[in-house]
């Protein structure tokens, strides 16, 4: 006679186990990133309980949340066991997430490091598919004035006009500038187009008299600073 293997959903597992319990009693941090997207996922499947959804989520996207947060809705739709509206609720926490990045960074001071301006910059850039740049305009102070995204690429590169730094600059009466893009590669290292249009920048903003504080490349969970690195 064939042995019946019989699956238990999250929900018959022993209350400790279950992942929406641990979280009420040991709180979120004590659970791991299946677990958390178990919670998301609900119920499950007849064949895979919750869990193992969020287990094949995370290994679909090599165990990374950086990955995850890169994909696009349809990549997570698809992962058997998710489909439309589960991936809706994972996107949404992943949003959620960036948001409160965005929240923090604004409540920084001033943006006179390199680590500041990463932290106000990672939650726009760092999960991007294609490169972007932005100009982050400031008083003397290093107060925020405005940023805006000035180019928008391809996988490698875009296209930078000089002109348009300086134009948004004077008309906001900016006199610190930073430039800031994203490497979607998550390779941080600078280009040697990248070299040359921070010195293209710098050469335009001695002209004009703004400090050109400085240029920061953002990647996953890491950034190069061509100040801090004695580049300016």
């Amino acid at each position: 006679m064939n042995a019946t293997t019989v699956k238990l959903s999250v929900r018959q597992w022993a209350s400790e186990d279950r992942p929406s319990n641990k979280l009420q009693t040991l709180g979120a941090e004590a659970l791991t990133d299946s677990e958390l997207l178990a919670i998301l996922v609900g119920s499950g499947t007849q064949q895979r309980n919750a869990v193992e959804i969020g287990q094949d989520i995370m290994s679909r996207f090599d165990h990374s949340l950086s990955r995850l947060a890169k994909a696009d809705f349809r990549a997570i739709k698809d992962i058997e066991g998710v489909g439309t509206y589960t991936a809706c609720k994972i996107i949404a926490a992943i949003e959620l997430g960036k948001r409160r990045q965005m929240e923090k960074a604004l409540m920084a001071p001033d943006l006179c490091t390199a680590t500041a301006i990463y932290n106000y910059m990672a939650p726009r850039m760092q999960d991007l598919q294609v490169e972007e740049a932005h100009v982050i305009l400031m008083n003397q102070n290093f107060k925020l004035i405005k940023s805006l995204c000035i180019s928008r690429g391809g996988i490698t590169e875009t296209a930078v006009d000089i002109r348009i730094i300086m134009k948004e600059a004077v008309l906001n009466n900016a006199t610190i500038l930073a430039f800031c893009h994203n490497h979607p590669s998550g390779n941080v290292h600078p280009s040697r187009y990248d070299d040359e249009l921070t010195r293209s920048i710098k050469k335009a903003c001695e002209l004009m008299r703004i400090h050109f504080s400085d240029h920061v490349i953002v990647g996953d969970c890491q950034y190069y600073s061509y100040h801090e690195q004695g580049k300016l």
